[in-house]
C-alpha cells in the first residue's frame, strides 16, 4: 500500500499464504507487484516511500506490467489474469466465505481489498485473524513471553510479511495459548 488511508492510497503488492489450522504452510500463491504511475507514487505517505526505496519494493512497482488502470477495467488485462490466478488458488484451496484473512494489522489490509478486489473480498470469511492484537494483549497480559517472540526482519515485503506473521502467531500459540 502507497500508504495507510484506503480512500486516497493504493495497493502495490498482494501475495497469499494458505496455513491449515495448525498454521502449517499448505501452498504460497502468487506474490504480484502492480505498477502505479509516477504521480501516485510522488503521493505516497513518506514512510511508505523511504521503506518501499530502501527494500527494492519501489524499484519492482516501476518494473511491474501490471497496473491498476488494467485492474480498474477489467477486461482480459493482465491484473485480471492475476486476480483470476488468485480467486482460482483460494477457491481451489479453501471454501467460500470460510477463509479468514490473517496476519498483522490485517483490518487495514480488508479496506483495501474491499475497494480494489471486492471478489476477493466476497470469498473471505467476514472474521479476521490479526496477530497484531494477540501482540498486544500479549504486550499487557505476558510480558515475559512478549520479550520472547521472534524478532522481525521488518523487510515490509508481502510474502515476507506473511511469513513473519504466520511464525509469530505459531510463537504465541505455543507459548501462551498451550494446553
Amino acid at each position: 500500500m502507497t500508504g495507510l488511508d484506503h480512500e486516497k492510497q493504493t495497493l502495490v503488492e498482494i501475495a497469499v499464504i494458505l496455513t491449515d489450522k495448525d498454521l502449517n504452510i499448505i501452498a504460497e500463491g502468487p506474490d504480484i507487484v502492480i505498477n502505479q504511475p509516477e504521480e501516485v507514487l510522488d503521493n505516497m505517505e513518506d514512510w511508505s516511500r523511504k521503506t518501499f526505496a530502501e527494500n527494492g519494493l519501489l524499484s519492482k512497482i516501476r518494473e511491474s506490467k501490471i497496473d491498476m488502470k488494467q485492474a480498474e477495467d477489467m477486461d482480459s488485462s493482465r491484473f485480471l489474469i492475476v486476480l483470476v490466478a488468485i480467486l482460482d488458488f483460494l477457491a481451489n484451496e479453501t471454501v467460500k466465505q470460510a477463509c479468514p484473512l490473517a496476519g498483522n494489522s490485517v483490518h487495514l489490509d480488508r479496506r483495501f481489498i474491499a475497494k480494489y478486489m471486492p471478489r476477493l473480498d466476497k470469498h473471505l470469511h467476514y472474521r479476521i485473524v490479526d496477530v497484531s492484537t494477540i501482540k498486544e494483549l500479549a504486550a499487557r497480559w505476558y510480558p515475559k513471553e512478549f520479550k520472547k517472540a521472534p524478532l522481525k526482519r521488518q523487510t515490509h515485503r508481502a510474502l515476507d510479511d506473511i511469513r513473519e506473521s504466520i511464525e509469530e502467531l505459531r510463537y504465541y500459540r505455543s507459548s501462551i495459548f498451550h494446553q
